[in-house]
């Protein structure tokens, strides 16, 4: 809603050219217009804090399904049935696939509730495609904590794992532009893959459709490998 007080003030971009290197870097400020509505959006939303609220979400009902139950002595109860471990994996990433999903498509109808109050005039397709970026992140780091779970008996771990390397991706992708020894390893930050400034740039197809590819094959390691270790009983 404050965008319009921003919008009205032309010298913004060039406070914005003052602000430290490594602070433009991280949080994707560069190159940008931040007096546009989608300039505006990538700084403020899309660089940080809906990727992070994203992936709150993705990992903690991703650590919850497998590693959280059997912490709570529920497992064992939910195996017995008929089914397959691996195939209560696969349903459970599909269930927490879901809960990324509809968040995502919230954000979508929101965000385009607010262009037309406040009028950001964004990119419709643009906003799409940040929109899918942003689940495609979510499906990797939660399906990542859903198959630390199914392999390891520990919730701390099932969160600490895809949290860390989210951690370490992000900086990654921050900071590989300012610190050279770290620009090699942008290939592997899933951050750099989708894209930078999606609502300006556009989100990189091919970069997205990798991320989604290594989240399906996560999960399925993880339905293969939870056969083979037993529960713990509590």
């Amino acid at each position: 809603m404050i965008f319009p007080s921003i919008e009205s003030s032309p010298d913004f971009n060039d406070l914005v050219k003052n602000y430290p290197d490594v602070l433009k870097s991280l949080f994707g400020i560069e190159g940008g217009d931040i007096t546009s509505g989608a300039g505006y959006l990538d700084v403020e939303l899309f660089s940080l804090m809906l990727p992070l609220l994203v992936l709150v979400l993705a990992i903690g009902s991703g650590a919850r399904t497998l590693a959280g139950e059997e912490d709570a002595g529920r497992l064992e109860l939910v195996l017995s049935y008929p089914v397959r471990r691996r195939d209560a994996v696969l349903e459970k990433g599909a269930a927490v696939a879901c809960e990324i999903l509809a968040v995502c498509v919230v954000v979508f109808i929101t965000i385009l509730a607010f262009d037309a109050l406040v009028g950001l005039d964004l990119s419709a397709s643009k906003l799409g495609a940040a929109v899918v970026s942003l689940a495609a992140l979510g499906l990797l780091y939660g399906w990542l904590a859903l198959a630390v779970g199914a392999v390891i008996p520990s919730r701390a771990l099932a969160i600490g794992i895809p949290a860390g390397a989210a951690a370490a991706a992000y900086l990654v992708n921050g900071l590989h532009g300012l610190a050279g020894w770290l620009d090699p390893f942008r290939f592997l930050s899933p951050f750099w893959l989708v894209g930078s400034s999606p609502l300006q740039k556009g989100a990189d197809a091919w970069g997205v459709f990798a991320v989604v590819l290594t989240a399906v094959v996560v999960l399925l390691a993880g339905s293969l490998l939870v056969e083979r270790r037993d529960l713990e009983t509590p």
